[in-house]
């Protein structure tokens, strides 16, 4: 196999035209600089060199190679402007996971800020798996996900990076008896029928915590897994629901939204990485985005609260 480094020297005796300028050049002695070349020759079976006057000059074969080390020092340069950018943060690719309500409220627009910032970063961007949001991140198939935080987990293969606690709200049909009050106290909810608005998991866990630190369990008689059909559900006077303010960015207009207290049910939403692995500069411009995109999730910032 043909030495690398004898190749650049070889090239350097070609483009000089005699061995004590490639000497110079290199910061060689004439000496170490013969023999290089003639170890060279040994491997590649044939004369890479002959006298042209008082110079050398390359023979076909060392013409051909000194050509091919060009090529060499090319592609190592590129390679070494590739590894930059990457180590610089302003190339490679980002796989990221996130819940549906992240989608269009926090990831959005923290994708648009890591785009303007590092054009040159691309994102794969997934929906989780429900049922185990860590899943692609602990097989390596993802750098980060948008996780709402189960209780009590503990997995040192994972670091969470806290993002906001999105508390839920009362949401409730415009005639209900609760809906002229500006907070609802959660245990005047005990005796009412309730609509789900959440599957099984860190999201309904909050909420039957919360009624069960306020002396109830919720009669739910109508049941669904996404956040609009919920709030219709309610507007039809089914039944009335909690749902985190993330999820009510748009609100059903024939509903009325109240703050809850004694307890105020939170879920928390983090972005999961994988523990010991180095957070290289893309990802961290990917954390700071997500922090800045961070909505304010309460009564001031959504517009159900004002009606009624």
């Amino acid at each position: 196999m043909l030495d690398v480094r004898k190749l650049q020297v070889l090239r350097a005796v070609v483009t000089s035209g005699t061995v004590t300028a490639a000497a110079a050049h290199l910061g060689y002695t004439p000496s170490a600089v013969s023999q290089q070349v003639a170890a060279l020759e040994r491997q590649a079976g044939t004369p890479l060199l002959e006298r042209v006057g008082r110079g050398v000059g390359p023979t076909a074969a060392g013409l051909l190679l000194s050509e091919h080390a060009a090529l060499i020092s090319s592609a190592v340069a590129r390679a070494e402007t590739a590894l930059a950018d990457l180590r610089a943060g302003r190339t490679g690719t980002l796989a990221v996971r996130y819940f549906a309500t992240a989608g269009s409220t926090l990831v959005a627009p923290a994708l648009a800020r890591l785009r303007a910032d590092h054009p040159g970063v691309r994102v794969d961007l997934e929906l989780a798996d429900p049922d185990d949001p860590f899943r692609d991140l602990l097989r390596g198939r993802a750098d980060l996900s948008v996780v709402v935080q189960p209780r009590g987990r503990a997995d040192g293969r994972l670091d969470l990076h806290h993002l906001l606690d999105d508390a839920y709200a009362a949401v409730l049909p415009p005639g209900h008896r609760l809906a002229h009050r500006e907070v609802v106290d959660l245990h005047e909810l005990a005796d009412e029928q309730w609509v789900g608005s959440e599957p099984p998991g860190p999201c309904l866990e909050p909420v039957l915590d919360s009624c069960a630190a306020a002396g109830f369990s919720p009669d739910f008689v109508v049941r669904s897994e996404d956040y609009a059909t919920a709030q219709g559900f309610v507007a039809a006077g089914l039944g009335v629901a909690l749902i985190p303010w993330l999820g009510l960015r748009t609100p059903h207009p024939g509903i009325r939204v109240r703050p809850v207290r004694h307890p105020e049910p939170v879920r928390v939403i983090s972005a999961a990485t994988r523990s010991g692995r180095p957070v290289h500069p893309p990802l961290r411009a990917l954390l700071s985005a997500l922090r800045a995109a961070t909505p304010g999730t309460g009564p001031a910032d959504c517009a159900t609260y004002a009606n009624g």
